[in-house]
């Protein structure tokens, strides 16, 4: 038993240095991949700062070649400038713009709140001698946190005239970057945190010859640092803003003498190590497990030799037992795997109805109309048969035809829908789609007593889209036009189509207008009262997925005049493009 004992022991610490091992190897391996990742986001902060802050630095170029600053230093009036300066200034979002004389006095600013006198400043100094001056500073009293461009202004004989300092405010640069991760901050060359999207950070300041920060006024937090695989890994206690333990990255940024930092959290990293380690120390042991048992079995075996033959049967029938049961417990999961099997389809069955029954309510309303136009085109029919007009009511059943023909269509896209398939897209003339629409709702414009205003274009207008399709969209925005200025003294429905690019439809009522445009193309949103107008309030819903399948877009929005305008816009086809 002792040497059982020593053995257990022996073979507990091999697997514990072994799962040791593991864990450092997997925990470098992260910060290898965590630090590539790092590198490229600390990459890609560095150039978004940089790219800020150069736009105020070619601004300063671009202004200390205005004719108009150069006449200032020239001795003009100085009203003028500072108009321009303001100007600037308001259009730049620049803190300030100010013209130094050569002697780095200020001449004109668009602030005036900065001292008269920047030549100790140098960035000011550099400037003065022809060259492009940086450098960043407190901005009192306007800001703690500036950044100064200056750009040298020569005369024609090329002699520095002066020079022209912008003032960029650095809180209106890394207040868009407050709060994102991961945490990154710019230090200056004095180590001082500068800009940062943790604002709790910045002015901290790192200790002469030492790693980490401390911050310009009380106790420094707990701070302390590693280095595992050469990997510098920081272990804060700097608030809930900041990981506990972090990657530090650096990133020098010599463009504007800055050097960016990232603190990345190492605890996911960490986590996935400890999982490595953990599966590698459960796979030995329980490997281990298996060969102590082994062992044991053998030896058990080794000693019990005499009584094999009496235990021979007794362990067969325990093996055909344990047999059964393994195939009786394979039958069952075969059944449970084919009982899974039929309810996944039942599912996928389940989620086709479902989608029928959503296309069923949208198909009735877009039969409802061509079924009416039927009935009212048949009805006219008969009564022109009657009046002895065969031609009139040739013409009647010609367009009951045509309704039909439009029907099988609609019930087409309906299969094809059910399909999982896509209508083909046509190129179709806007002007007859939309001549077909106003002749589709003639009548209910009349009893209306609406007045109808339309231009039709005077060429062909070949868009992308389905006729019917495309049509339906129509037909319903000119029936909700109508419908809305039932209660309305003037009733005017205006059709424009504007050859501009994009292509666009626009239908403008003299109705109460929209009382929520936000929802007003949500399925089953509708203001009409139940009646024969009242709908289910999917028609602007349908048009609107019409409208989108044909890579347009669709509009509504209420005229400060009062009334609606909804605006239907289309993509050309290739022949259209071309034609246009």
């Amino acid at each position: 038993m002792r040497q059982r004992a020593a053995l257990v022991l022996a073979f507990l610490a091999v697997v514990l240095v072994l799962a040791g091992a593991v864990w450092r190897y997997g925990y470098v391996k992260g910060l290898d991949q965590l630090d590539a990742r790092g590198q490229a986001d600390l990459a890609l902060a560095g150039d978004r700062l940089v790219g800020q802050l150069q736009r105020y630095r070619d601004l300063a170029v671009l202004m200390a070649d205005h004719p108009q600053i150069k006449a200032q230093l020239a001795g003009t009036d100085a009203r003028a400038t500072a108009r321009l300066l303001q100007e600037v200034a308001d259009k730049t979002a620049a803190l300030d713009v100010a013209v130094l004389d050569k002697s780095g006095r200020v001449r004109v600013a668009a602030q005036n709140e900065f001292p008269r006198d920047m030549s100790d400043q140098a960035h000011v100094q550099r400037a003065l001698r022809g060259a492009l001056g940086w450098g960043h500073g407190p901005g009192l009293p306007l800001t703690k946190r500036a950044f100064y461009h200056a750009a040298p202004v020569f005369d024609a004989a090329g002699q520095v005239q002066g020079a022209v300092v912008v003032i960029t405010d650095l809180n209106g640069i890394d207040y868009n970057w407050r709060g994102t991760n991961p945490a990154a901050f710019f230090t200056d060359d004095q180590g001082i945190v500068y800009i940062s999207n943790r604002s709790e950070l910045l002015f901290w300041q790192r200790p002469e010859g030492m790693a980490g920060l401390v911050p310009p006024v009380g106790a420094p937090p707990e701070f302390s640092e590693t280095y595992p695989g050469g990997h510098e890994v920081w272990h804060l206690g700097w608030g809930r803003y900041l990981p506990g333990d972090a990657l530090h990255l650096t990133r020098e940024l010599p463009v504007i003498g800055m050097r960016g930092e990232v603190l990345l959290d190492v605890s996911q990293v960490r986590a996935f190590a400890l999982s490595q380690a953990l599966a590698f120390a459960a796979l030995c042991l329980a490997f281990g497990s298996l060969l102590f048992l082994a062992a044991e079995r053998r030896r058990a075996l080794a000693g019990a030799n005499v009584q094999l033959e009496g235990r021979v049967a007794e362990r067969t029938l325990a093996l055909r037992e344990t047999n059964a049961k393994l195939l009786r417990e394979a039958a069952e999961r075969e059944e449970a795997q084919k009982a899974l099997r039929r309810a996944q389809d039942d599912l996928v069955q389940a989620g086709k109805l479902s989608a029928l029954g959503q296309m069923s309510a949208g198909i009735s309303h877009e039969l409802n109309q061509p079924l009416m136009a039927i009935r009212s085109f048949a009805e006219n029919a008969v009564q022109f048969m009657e009046r002895g007009a065969p031609e009139r009511a040739t013409e009647n059943l010609t367009r009951i035809s045509d309704m039909a023909r439009r029907m099988g269509r609609i019930i087409q896209n309906l299969r094809a829908f059910a399909r999982q398939e896509n209508g083909p897209q046509e190129n179709v003339d806007l002007g007859a789609v939309l001549q077909s629409a106003l002749d589709l709702t003639e009548g209910h414009i009349e009893d209306a007593g609406v007045r109808l205003d339309y231009v039709p274009p005077d060429r062909p207008l070949m868009v992308r889209g389905g006729e019917v399709r495309l049509g339906q969209v129509f037909v319903n925005l000119i029936t909700n036009a109508v419908d809305a200025m039932a209660a309305s003294e003037v009733k005017t429905l205006t059709v424009t189509v504007s050859d501009a690019d994009p292509l666009t439809v626009n239908f403008r009522d003299t109705g109460p207008g929209i009382e929520m445009p936000d929802k007003v193309f949500d399925p089953f949103y509708t203001t009409k009262s139940v009646g024969s107008t009242g709908g289910m309030g999917l028609g602007l819903s349908i048009s609107y997925g019409i409208v989108q399948s044909f890579g347009g877009q669709i509009s509504g929005s209420n005229m400060s005049e009062g009334g609606a305008l909804f605006s239907v816009t289309l993509e050309r086809s290739l022949e259209g493009a071309k034609a246009a």
